[in-house]
């Protein structure tokens, strides 16, 4: 859900948190001196990693289909929550960049031991037929710094 507004609050404070887009969104609000981006030679198209980011409401939606898919008596599986479709990391910065509507510092350092090169969900296999509504790249980092529930 996005809400525009003028709050400066970005969720909850994990000191050490890695988490791409909630740092990247404490960087742009000045919360964070910057951001670090572990890896630029990776074999991708930008060189940085690509992760499958799913927004708040589709993963909310998702829980809710396997519920009531569980509730009407289906079986346990195991189900892929995603969109097929990664993005990278510099993609995920630009997006972030064009919702705060200025750049922020970024950080380019060497790559982390273990981190892998990409990791996209098999999107075919949801519950209840679940398919997610906001895809864009751009709607889960925008809206993120837009967000009234950001905590500080």
């Amino acid at each position: 859900m996005c809400w525009i507004g003028t709050s400066t609050r970005t969720w909850r404070q994990t000191p050490g948190a890695t988490h791409l887009i909630k740092v990247a969104v404490q960087a742009a609000l000045g919360r964070r001196e910057r951001i670090d981006v572990f890896g630029s030679d990776y074999d991708t198209p930008d060189g940085t990693c690509v992760r499958d980011f799913i927004h708040v409401s589709d993963l909310a939606r998702a829980h809710r289909a396997a519920l009531n898919y569980l509730r009407a008596g289906g079986a346990s599986a195991t189900l892929n929550c995603g969109y097929g479709r990664g993005y990278s990391v510099r993609e995920v910065l630009d997006a972030v960049t064009r919702g705060a509507g200025h750049p922020f510092p970024v950080k380019f350092s060497d790559r982390r031991p273990g981190d892998i090169v990409v990791s996209v969900a098999a999107a075919k296999r949801s519950a209840n037929g679940w398919t997610g509504r906001r895809s864009s790249r751009t709607s889960t980092p925008s809206c993120a710094t837009r967000s009234p529930g950001n905590a500080s």
